[in-house]
C-alpha cells in the first residue's frame, strides 16, 4: 500500500512506502506529518526522492518476503534508506544483511524520524529501536484519507499467542491516556475527519494496565459534540469476555458503527489451546450471540488461520462448521506460516499442499456465506458517509460499516441511498 501525498516544498524530498495494519498506517501518517513540519518535501515516487523510507510489517511470511524484496530494491537505488515498523525490532540482522547502511527506527521511536532523516542524508547510520513507551498521539499528520482519523489507543498487548511475532516488536501493553486520545480525535475532527478508527494491537485490552477499560474510553469519545462515526478495531475474545455487558451498552450509541472484529482463528478448542489463545469456541459464540441479540444488522468480521501445526481434518472441519454456523460478513483467511522465534515455529509443520487445499475449501465456503449475508441488504434505505474514492468508485459506509458502492458522491459527504444489488464483498446503491 502506497501513501500518496500532493504537498510539496523546495526542501529535501522524502518518499515513503507504508505496509501492514491500521496501526502501521497511523505511524506512517505521523512520520510524514513530522517530516513535513520539519521542512521536508513529501513525494510520491522513488524517482523524485533524495531519501526513502519503508514502514514494514512482518505479520505473515508472504508479507515478510515482500518487505525483503522492497528493502533490497530501495537500497539498490543508492539513496539513503530508513527502515521503520516492526521489522527493525524483530529482524535487525536480516535487514542489515540486505541493506547494511540503512537506518533503523522501531515502532516506539517514530517521533525521531526527522533526526533519522537528517543523519541518513549525511550518510550516518541512525538506529533507535528501544521501547520508549511514549503515547503516539497528537502528532502532526499527512493523512492517506482526509476523512479518516486513525487513532492509535495503545501499543503492545497482553496475550502470548504461539504464532505471533508482533509481540516481540511491540512488547507488553502500554495504554495511552484518555485525555490525550480525546485530544487526538478532536484534532482529527478539526482537520475535517468524520470517521474515527480506534486501533491498536488489541483494542479489547486497552486500559487493563491502568485499571481502566475500553467502554470507559468509548464513553468519553462519544461525549465529543461533533458529527462522526467510530470504528472500533480488533478485539480478542479473551479480553472482550470481561467487558462484554459494558461494551454492548456503549455500542447503542449512534456514533459507533455496528461492526465487530472478533478473531476466532480456529473452530477447534484443541488448536486454540495450542495457539495459546486463552478462550474457547463457546466463548466466541457467546460474544457473537450477545452482540447479534442487541444488533440484528451487525457486521461481523473474524480471522481464521488454516493449517496450524497438528490441525487434523477433524479440526479443520470444526472450523468450517463454525463459519457455516456463525456466518460472518468478513473472514480474513491466513495460511499458517511459522514466524521466527515463536513457539509455533518449533512445532511440526503441516505439508504445504494440505494447507493450500484447506484454504481453498474455506475461501469457497466464505464467498458463498458473504454473498448470502449481503443479499439481506437489498432494498435497504438509509444514510451513509462517503469515506473512500478508489479507482473512480465512490464508496460509503452505513451504520453497520457495510461498504456501499455508488456512481457519484463527494468524499466526506453524508448521503441517502438505496441498495439495489450486491456482490460477495460490496453493496451497490443509488
Amino acid at each position: 500500500m502506497y501513501l500518496e501525498v500532493t504537498e510539496t516544498s523546495d526542501q529535501m524530498k522524502v518518499y515513503m512506502e507504508s505496509y501492514g495494519c491500521s496501526v502501521n498506517q497511523a505511524d506512517g501518517e505521523m512520520m510524514l506529518g513530522l517530516l513535513k513540519k520539519n521542512g521536508f518535501e513529501i513525494v510520491n515516487s522513488v524517482n523524485e526522492s533524495d531519501i526513502n523510507i519503508i514502514n514494514t510489517c512482518i505479520v505473515k511470511t508472504p508479507t515478510e518476503n515482500r518487505m525483503r524484496y522492497r528493502i533490497k530494491k530501495l537500497y539498490l537505488t543508492r539513496k539513503p534508506l530508513i527502515v521503520t515498523g516492526c521489522m527493525p525490532k524483530t529482524q535487525k540482522n536480516t535487514i542489515e544483511k540486505i541493506a547494511p547502511k540503512a537506518s533503523l527506527i522501531g515502532p516506539d521511536s517514530i517521533s525521531s524520524i526527522s533526526d533519522a532523516v537528517k543523519k541518513s542524508l549525511l550518510t550516518e547510520k541512525f538506529v533507535l529501536t528501544k521501547d520508549l513507551r511514549k503515547p503516539k498521539v497528537c502528532l502532526p499528520r499527512v493523512r492517506k484519507n482526509p476523512v479518516i482519523d486513525i487513532c492509535e489507543i495503545s501499543t503492545g498487548c497482553m496475550a502470548n499467542c504461539a504464532f505471533c511475532e508482533v509481540k516481540y516488536a511491540k512488547g507488553k501493553l502500554f495504554s495511552y491516556p484518555v485525555d490525550k486520545i480525546v485530544e487526538e480525535i478532536k484534532m482529527g475532527l478539526k482537520d475535517g475527519c468524520k470517521e474515527i478508527w480506534i486501533t491498536s494491537q488489541d483494542c479489547g485490552c486497552w486500559g487493563f494496565d491502568k485499571g481502566k477499560t475500553l467502554p470507559e474510553l468509548l464513553n468519553k469519545i462519544c461525549e465529543i459534540k461533533e458529527k462522526f462515526f467510530i470504528r472500533v478495531g480488533m478485539m480478542n475474545p479473551i479480553h472482550l469476555k470481561g467487558i462484554l455487558n459494558e461494551l454492548l451498552y456503549l455500542y447503542q450509541n449512534e456514533k459507533i458503527f455496528k461492526f465487530l472484529h472478533l478473531p476466532v482463528q480456529s473452530g477447534s478448542n484443541k488448536i486454540l489451546k495450542k495457539m495459546n489463545r486463552g478462550y474457547t469456541v463457546t466463548d466466541f459464540n457467546n460474544i457473537v450471540e450477545n452482540f447479534r441479540n442487541e444488533f440484528r444488522s451487525l457486521t461481523l468480521s473474524t480471522d481464521i488461520i488454516v493449517g496450524f501445526p497438528d490441525e487434523t481434518e477433524k479440526d479443520f472441519q470444526m472450523t468450517l462448521d463454525l463459519i457455516k454456523k456463525v456466518k460472518p460478513d468478513i473472514v480474513n483467511v491466513s495460511k499458517f506460516g511459522a514466524r521466527p522465534g515463536t513457539k509455533a515455529a518449533k512445532m511440526e509443520q503441516l505439508p504445504v499442499n494440505v494447507i493450500n487445499r484447506r484454504s481453498r475449501v474455506l475461501m469457497n465456503t466464505v464467498k458463498k456465506i458473504q454473498l448470502d449475508q449481503n443479499k439481506k441488504w437489498v432494498g435497504w434505505k438509509g444514510k451513509i458517509l462517503i469515506d473512500e474514492i478508489k479507482n473512480k468508485n465512490v464508496i460509503g459506509r452505513n451504520f453497520a460499516y457495510k461498504p456501499i458502492v455508488l456512481k457519484d458522491g463527494k468524499l466526506g459527504e453524508f448521503k441517502e441511498v438505496k441498495i439495489k444489488t450486491v456482490s460477495s464483498t460490496s453493496l451497490f446503491g443509488i
